[in-house]
């Protein structure tokens, strides 16, 4: 194990090749790590490597028939469902909140997420390590890939402690077989404070400008991971101070130019590069293409419709319950925003249809008609998310103002068809308690970002259930979470807050010790 782990580091090792936009890793195990650490090249290909291993997998890496591992975190609410869970078990016991019960049935993909975020750690860690004694003529550049290996390396200890709480926690790279490779878990706090220093010096010293411009990692990414890691632990005035650096930077709204194929929502589909992504997930048709995400858009009939992928299936997709999250007048609800249920494929006439909403959001059009590989870029972070944040951060601690009501006034504009303009919403808004106040920012969340997977983590840090009804159109209550039930009718639990340890984690490292209620 303790080779295999520093092959893998090594093999993180990667010479950059530009392709046009695109960040390309030809791996390098043949170095020993001693030697590798000698040059500016080196050091970029070490960062490089970060861009495309790891967590940020989860998310924008998809499945047939599972989806993104990310995605079932939200099936946890009973709210998306998998329709092939009967071979994907992981997403049933998930959706039935069983999970406890069946630890080592769901291992192979608790043993994915441990590996591949702690082999992103450990290159990262090197890169911590080695690239501050490099020898540069860009001391600036120095210092912005030291910063953008501290990112990765919190966006990775980030996703695993919200997956699994304590964590061991390793902060030098496994580089030689004497170094200690197994360690016990520490507290989920000390976690989040290497997570936030990492993130803290990032923010100092990235680049202030636009993804888009180079596609590298950024002060404001930096800054939106520091405010939702902020957020999640409930620290709201510093979640807003975070959010707040990245709302008055260059990123905006995208705005609608109308309210059907080129709405806002549509926009963000089709185009990449928009001022309003953060930070995002790299795709081409060359180098690396979305996978199948544009076929689980689909449900399985579409396999008689489309000649370019020869399985669709519905891996994640929304009950009709959840759309009743959003009222009548709300633009992401309308056929082709969010969501669709027909589809006439222009090339043979032939019509696809469904009663169960498929992902419009995810349809690559070119992939689906012609190329059967995607290209659109996976979105992580957007423009909303920063000023939802900003938004529910200042009324948590300090109360309802014009700001805090403008952030959210802005994000429920744009999704309204009955022409109300922010100034309208703004002025609502802002004789909302603060209670009510911070629920209409969950609902907006809810709204805006169920296709993103964000939905769990706002239920975990609130303890709040959204239940959604079934009968009124844009009605949410929220209810305390342990003791609610999902959309599925099962009961949350403690210990339902967390993933169990892999059983095979657990037997390579005796230190290790279960999450509570699992077998």
């Amino acid at each position: 194990m303790k080779t295999k782990l520093i092959m893998l580091l090594l093999a993180g090792m990667a010479v950059a090749t530009s392709c046009n936009k695109f960040l390309e890793e030809n791996p390098r195990s043949n170095l020993s790590l001693v030697s590798y650490y000698e040059n500016e090249g080196q050091a970029e290909a070490t960062v490089n490597a970060l861009y495309r291993r790891g967590s940020p997998l989860r998310y924008s890496t998809t499945g047939s028939y599972l989806g993104s591992t990310a995605s079932i975190n939200t099936i946890l609410t009973g709210y998306f469902t998998n329709s092939y869970e009967g071979q994907e078990r992981v997403t049933l016991f998930a959706r039935e909140l069983t999970r406890q019960q069946n630890a080592n049935v769901i291992s192979p993909t608790m043993n994915t997420i441990w590996d591949e975020a702690y082999e992103a750690i450990n290159i990262a860690n090197a890169g911590v390590k080695y690239i501050p004694q490099i020898n540069m003529v860009n001391e600036t550049k120095k210092n912005t890939l030291l910063a953008e290996a501290k990112f990765f390396r919190a966006y990775n200890y980030f996703y695993l402690v919200k997956t699994f709480g304590a964590l061991p926690l390793y902060t030098l790279p496994n580089e030689k077989l004497t170094d200690p490779l197994y360690l016990e878990r520490t507290e989920a706090a000390k976690v989040y404070e290497l997570i936030e220093a990492d993130l803290k010096s990032a923010v100092e010293v990235l680049p202030a400008k636009k993804f888009a411009d180079g596609h590298r990692i950024t002060k404001y990414a930096a800054a939106m991971l520091l405010a939702d890691v902020y957020l999640q632990q409930g620290k709201f005035a510093d979640a807003a101070t975070a959010a707040k650096i990245v709302v008055n930077s260059p990123h905006k709204m995208t705005q609608n130019i109308d309210l059907d194929q080129n709405s806002a929502y549509n926009l963000l589909r089709k185009t990449d590069d928009l001022d309003e992504v953060i930070y995002a997930q790299e795709f081409d048709d060359l180098v690396a293409n979305s996978g199948a995400r544009t076929a689980t858009a689909f449900s399985s009939s579409a396999v008689s419709v489309f000649t370019t992928y020869s399985i669709f299936e519905r891996v994640f997709g929304p009950t009709k319950q959840f759309l009743n999250v959003y009222s009548k007048d709300d633009l992401r609800i309308q056929p082709n925003q969010f969501y669709h249920w027909s589809y006439t494929n222009p090339i043979n006439g032939k019509k696809w249809t469904s009663e169960d909403a498929g992902i419009w959001y995810y349809v690559d059009e070119q992939a689906l008609l012609t190329t059967g590989r995607g290209t659109k870029d996976w979105n992580f972070y957007r423009y909303p998310e920063a000023l939802l944040t900003a938004a529910e951060g200042i009324a948590k601690s300090t109360g309802v103002s014009a700001e805090a009501a403008g952030y959210l006034a802005q994000v429920k504009a744009r999704a309204n068809t009955a022409g109300k303009t922010v100034a309208q919403f703004t002025s609502e808004l802002q004789v909302l308690s603060a209670d009510d106040f911070v629920k209409e920012c969950w609902k907006e969340r809810l709204r805006e970002f169920p296709l993103e997977y964000k939905m769990w983590d706002d239920i975990v840090r609130t303890k709040m259930f959204p239940v959604i009804s079934t009968t009124e159109a844009g009605k949410v209550d929220f209810v305390p979470l342990i003791g609610a039930k999902n959309a599925s009718g099962a009961v949350f639990k403690e210990s339902d807050l967390l993933w169990p340890i892999s059983p095979d984690e657990i037997q390579r490292n005796n230190k290790l010790t279960q999450n509570p209620g699992y077998q």
